[in-house]
């Protein structure tokens, strides 16, 4: 004989509330219906005592809502950031009861449209634009009309309610830790930002500056290279060449920060004994690097969580950049002494 399956109407009865306060629960509008924080309890209880999962058909018949988010980025499979940006996103997804669904278009503008089509085809509840390096966007017409929140982008005529990295307050912070140790002498920058339409190293290249300029100490220069490890190895080590010791550099990723130290050491220079060096992006490969490098890490995950809860939310959507902070990663290489900044 066949087993019924647990209905809302079970849950409600084992509540001791009525189907429709039990479905407001389910659906995550207790709190706008003013629904008492013991009653919510009741019916989570009550769901997890009879085992029920909710009839998703049926579900999107009776809400015209499909309880599915679309993610839809560039690049979600590379790496520590990707992955970070997608745990986030899947624990909030969770939370409102929401399953997420993926594209990745490698940049293929067909493949995009593509993947935009198959979201709306599937009636998504909203979708989540997402670029892996933090940049300016061109939003595709087809999202126009559409429930959408812009991840680590932001599109030109600010239409799209976007979650950006406030890029120029961790860089504030990455100089304040500096000062904060006494670093003595002259700040430099390593890097540089060629990549057509990125917004990280213009907006850290703005922190560092205002921050320098407000402790009296103005930018001693910049060592310009590509954020890869090999050319900031040999652009500061063609630069140490001509007799510069610098007090602190600021490099602009980890992967730059690399590069450095190796050029640091192959002229004889201790980090943080003679240099001091902060840098960008908060990396596992911050941590790997003797000593450890202090760096401002990225906030993926918190990116991902928010986007979601604001397509989930019931508050309406509207054009906006909202800055989501970004935290040090400590470090070893800024002394722990105090000495002078100037």
């Amino acid at each position: 004989m066949a087993v019924r399956s647990v209905t809302l109407v079970d849950v409600a009865r084992r509540a001791g509330v009525s189907r429709t306060t039990a479905s407001y629960v389910l659906n995550g509008r207790a709190e706008r219906m003013r629904i008492a924080p013991l009653t919510v309890e009741r019916v989570r209880s009550a769901v997890a005592e009879l085992g029920y999962r909710p009839n998703r058909s049926a579900q999107t018949l009776r809400t015209s809502t499909t309880s599915t988010i679309g993610v839809l980025s560039d690049h979600v499979a590379s790496g520590h950031y990707a992955s970070s940006m997608l745990t986030g996103a899947s624990a909030a997804a969770r939370r409102a009861d929401h399953l997420v669904v993926i594209g990745e278009s490698e940049g293929d503008v067909d493949l995009e449209a593509l993947h935009i089509q198959e979201m709306l085809d599937r009636q998504v509840d909203g979708i989540v634009y997402a670029r892996l390096v933090t940049s300016t966007v061109i939003v595709p017409d087809s999202l126009r009309d559409q429930r959408v929140v812009l991840l680590n982008c932001v599109d030109e005529q600010r239409s799209y309610p976007a979650l950006l990295p406030d890029e120029r307050a961790g860089a504030r912070s990455a100089v304040e830790t500096l000062a904060e140790a006494g670093v003595a002498g002259d700040v430099w920058v390593v890097g540089d930002d060629p990549t057509p339409h990125a917004l990280a190293g213009p907006l850290r290249m703005a922190g560092i500056r205002e921050a320098l300029d407000e402790l009296g100490t103005p930018l001693a220069g910049v060592v310009s290279c590509p954020w890869a490890a090999r050319d900031a190895h040999d652009a500061v080590h063609h630069w140490l060449m001509s007799g510069v010791r610098p007090g602190a550099l600021v490099c602009l990723n980890d992967r730059v920060a690399m590069g450095a130290y190796q050029a640091l050491a192959t002229h004889g220079l201790d980090v943080p004994g003679d240099v001091s060096v902060v840098s960008f992006d908060g990396t596992e490969l911050a941590t790997w690097l003797r000593p450890p490098v202090a760096s401002v890490e990225l906030p993926y995950t918190a990116l991902g969580e928010l986007a979601v809860e604001a397509l989930t939310g019931a508050e309406e959507l509207t054009p906006s950049i909202r800055w989501v902070p970004m935290g040090l990663v400590p470090g070893r290489s800024v002394p722990d002494r105090e000495r002078p900044f100037h």
